[in-house]
């Protein structure tokens, strides 16, 4: 997860050019599914094609197939053609983003993991995570879909587990993580909620306030909406000094 990295025998793998770079992702994030001819044009030049291109896709699919029999000079060609397009061959357990999205899946299929495993677990996935998704590649709408969804997924991983974190009485331990993911993402009520809690926990009130409103002006200047129901129950919770915020407690109650 982050720039688009090919490891064969160990070793890293460079894939040079922009465009074939970009064949390889367009093909990799549709799990081995084909894509058409005219998909793949639009997505490699996002609308301005050159003059034939046809000849041009044939000709960087030629040089991607190449490239691949260098790695695998034994073994079938991973790139295949087929009736309905181009699909690129794989199992599910060689690309980084399924195991890590396969983490998440599985995280959330267990909320009764013990916290102390699923922290473990989700700090390992999270090793997988180098940077921007695709980094600083252009891409047409394929690849920048692809790359809101595995930033999606990334959040939500570490929601789950600054949750389980939260758990385990480590809300010291994670508030600088907190400020700074909350710092450089967008506004992200959840993430609000556990630095708020993580703060209210280590006896620092008027901090989790002061959180509470700089995410409300965040949300009112970048998108125009004042804090959710939930997130305003966590304010109260704090004023009032709620049980529900105690250590040995469950935070999540309050979105019940």
């Amino acid at each position: 997860m982050g720039p688009i990295e090919i490891m064969s025998g160990g070793s890293l793998v460079e894939i040079r050019g922009a465009i074939q770079c970009l064949l390889l992702v367009t093909l990799v994030v549709n799990n081995g599914r084909p894509r058409t001819s005219s998909v793949l044009i639009k997505e490699l030049w996002d609308g301005s094609p050159p003059r034939n291109p046809e000849n041009a896709l044939q000709a960087h699919i030629s040089r991607f197939r190449s490239r691949l029999k260098e790695l695998e000079p034994d073994a079938p060609s991973r790139l295949m053609r087929s009736t309905t397009g181009y699909r690129l061959r794989f199992e599910p357990h060689e690309l980084d983003a399924n195991r890590f999205v396969g983490c998440l899946d599985e995280m959330r299929s267990k909320p009764d993991m013990p916290p102390d495993e699923a922290v473990r677990r989700l700090r390992e996935t999270l090793q997988l995570w180098r940077g921007p998704v695709f980094d600083s590649m252009e891409g047409g709408s394929i690849c920048r879909a692809a790359a809101a969804r595995y930033e999606e997924s990334r959040l939500s991983l570490l929601e789950l587990l600054y949750d389980n974190e939260l758990k385990l009485g480590r809300h010291a331990e994670i508030i600088p993580e907190l400020r700074e993911l909350i710092e450089v993402s967008g506004p992200n009520e959840r993430l609000c909620e556990q630095l708020m809690v993580a703060l209210y926990r280590a006896g620092r009130q008027t901090d989790a306030l002061a959180v509470y409103r700089q995410m409300w002006t965040r949300l009112k200047d970048e998108i125009g909406i004042e804090p959710s129901p939930v997130l305003r129950r966590y304010e109260r919770a704090i004023l009032t000094h709620h049980p529900v915020l105690n250590r040995t407690a469950d935070h999540l109650a309050l979105h019940r």
